[in-house]
């Protein structure tokens, strides 16, 4: 495999590539805090913890989605062959409170304020992210919302867009948007009228502090977590802000890289966004062996998904990356 400096010295003189962040992105920064086990473990599912905890158990996995997808499947079976089966309800308001808890449990867990990022990581980070011009996360976290904030820091004059403007209210058309989060996140809510961000405010309320109000109040992030791609995709589509950036993602060109991303199936919406797009080379980062048989799939469908005569698909290892050095 690459190293990620000979990702980036293999591009044409002068090209600057986009980039997509996936988990292994904030799992870099500490791996204890972005992962589907400390997740499930802060996880509360009130009466129905009996029921759903066992599921994961079932299935041998921590990952929410996994467990949502069977639900959904068995939700799509008893419509078949029993649709006035009551279990089909009970089905339904059980993957509802699975994504309750997830949204809960990742503001519970999160880091509450962004010094507890040192000044060296926020450069390091900043100098990583200045090599790419168009940026897409699917990460739900504020790190990498904080330190493109950091504005202070190094390297000097590097400052992002993300289309929000007086009033943290998106616009979007008519910006230089160059910051995407593709499946919203913990700073991102929509108010039914317009899609407004999170910031810390004069009486210093942190975000993850207006976060939780709004929990409490039963006020929910923009948050995609559907359990299939087609489900993903439909809700992406269906909301403004979700809709600009993916489909700003089918207008990008020259080389993409993709960041801490399994290539699993469940986000397919995206790679097919970027396969019909005008991306030419598109390299992918492979974290540990990449002979393992989890690196294998990943190494696999990412041509499966991606490649095609125009689409080249390289693998570069993630642990070479100074995301956070």
């Amino acid at each position: 495999m690459l190293s990620f400096q000979e990702a980036i010295d293999s591009l044409e003189e002068g090209e600057k590539p986009s980039i997509i962040l996936a988990n292994g992105f904030s799992q870099a920064w500490d791996p204890d805090i972005f992962n589907y086990q400390n997740l499930l473990d802060a996880a509360d599912f009130g009466d129905r913890d009996e029921v759903i905890r066992p599921l994961f158990d079932e299935f041998g996995t921590y990952d929410f989605e996994i467990i949502s997808r069977h639900l959904t499947s068995t939700e799509k079976i008893l419509r078949y062959y029993d649709p006035d089966n009551a279990l089909i309800g009970r089905i339904v308001a059980d993957r509802r409170i699975l994504k309750d808890a997830l949204i809960n449990a990742i503001s519970r867990t999160h880091p509450d304020l962004p010094s507890e990022i040192s000044e060296d990581q926020y450069i390091a980070v900043r100098a990583f992210l200045s090599q790419f011009k168009q940026i897409f996360s699917i990460n739900y976290d504020l790190l990498f919302y904080w330190a493109r904030n950091k504005n202070s820091l190094a390297p000097a004059n590097y400052t992002t867009d993300d289309g929000f403007r007086k009033g943290r209210q998106w616009k979007g058309y008519g910006t230089d948007q160059e910051v995407h989060f593709l499946h919203g996140g913990l700073h991102i809510y929509d108010t039914g009228e317009v899609i407004k961000k999170h910031a810390c405010t004069e009486d210093g309320d942190t975000i993850i502090q207006q976060v939780r109000a709004n929990l409490d109040a039963g006020r929910f992030p923009l948050f995609v977590s559907e359990p299939t791609y087609q489900k993903k995709r439909y809700k992406v589509t269906h909301n403004p802000y979700l809709s600009f950036c993916y489909r700003k993602l089918g207008e990008i060109g020259g080389a993409l890289f993709i960041h801490g991303h399994s290539m699993d199936e469940n986000d397919k919406h995206i790679f097919d966004q970027v396969k019909s797009s005008r991306v030419t080379r598109v390299f992918v980062s492979i974290y540990g062996d990449e002979y393992s048989e989890a690196n294998t799939r990943t190494k696999a469908n990412a041509k499966a998904f991606i490649e095609k005569l125009d689409k080249d698909v390289a693998f570069y290892q993630a642990e070479s990356t100074p995301v956070w050095a």
